[in-house]
């Protein structure tokens, strides 16, 4: 439910939100195959074995199915040229049952990401890095949309309701998150700071927003004397931390945090997303909803 002003402390459950679309998209794959015989394809490539990345792959592919969509995921061993990998995503940019492409990064060190983005067709590009998609979202033109933002955005405006003329602070000025959730502030009428590492006054940057969006990866770096009263406030972050309890800890146990003090940011904003539980469930399911645009648009239904 949208508000005019954000509730104090309201806790943003991205989970639900995610639960809902990933619903949604549901019944939008199931009117596609039935009305167009079309099924969204995605297919995700992995090169190597890091842990983080066989857990993101496993859980996309899972919900990929669970969405009725075909998933297709190409796993590589970690000492795959960059030549044998570019021959990968040019077989998959030109396979029709195919609409969302996706190359996992962090790629080995051996293998140019930029490159590897380059490869990518614009029209199957459902991670939005690519050059075309970034300049068509700068631009105000349909693009696929980097997935993590979008669902940032979603959550804002379910949030608030009516972005015009609310001050806007993104912290963190990345490809994949920082440059295009900006690129959407604005285009949602916002007045946006895009502020990073090399940023004067960063608190009394931030002190200034209705919207806070925190996306550098540094464990709980925003204080609570950093917040406006009633702002929202959307932790992008993720770290991991031993365990509060000290025994837990001293047996390696950890926690998961975000680059908000959320304890105490809690008592000042007006609605913040948790970690986990906040931003990380939308990624997923905005990926999902990028690959049913891309199927419309790729068959000319859309």
């Amino acid at each position: 439910m949208a508000h005019d002003t954000p509730i104090k402390g309201k806790l943003i459950d991205g989970k639900a939100f995610a639960a809902d679309l990933r619903a949604k998209i549901a019944e939008e794959v199931a009117a596609l195959k039935a009305e167009y015989g079309v099924t969204p394809g995605l297919a995700v490539v992995l090169v190597g074995e890091d842990p983080a990345s066989q857990v993101y792959v496993r859980n996309k592919g899972e919900q990929t199915e669970a969405a009725g969509m075909y998933s297709e995921t190409r796993r590589l061993p970690a000492d795959t040229t960059q030549e044998a990998l570019l021959e990968v995503v040019a077989k998959l940019n030109a396979d029709p049952r195919i609409h969302g492409v996706l190359v996992q990064f962090p790629v080995p060190a051996h293998i140019s990401q930029m490159d590897v983005v380059a490869a990518l067709s614009p029209d199957k590009d459902v991670d939005g890095l690519t050059v075309t998609n970034a300049g068509r979202l700068a631009s105000g033109l349909p693009a696929l949309a980097p997935c993590t933002p979008t669902g940032c955005m979603m959550l804002i405006k379910d949030a608030i309701g009516d972005l015009k003329g609310k001050t806007a602070v993104v912290i963190g000025r990345s490809n994949l998150m920082g440059k295009p959730m900006a690129q959407m502030l604005l285009a949602a009428d916002c007045t946006v700071t895009i502020a990073h590492s090399r940023s004067q006054d960063l608190p009394g940057v931030v002190r200034q927003a209705d919207i806070v969006v925190a996306a550098v990866g540094r464990a709980e770096m925003v204080k609570a004397d950093w917040i406006k009263p009633g702002a929202v406030v959307i932790d992008v972050g993720i770290s991991r931390f031993p365990a509060r309890d000290p025994e837990a800890a001293a047996a390696g146990k950890t926690r998961l945090v975000g680059d908000v003090a959320f304890d105490e940011v809690r008592e000042v904003a007006g609605a913040i997303t948790p970690v986990p539980g906040g931003v990380g469930p939308m990624t997923i399911a905005c990926l999902l909803a990028n690959t049913l645009t891309a199927a419309k648009r790729l068959s000319g239904i859309a």
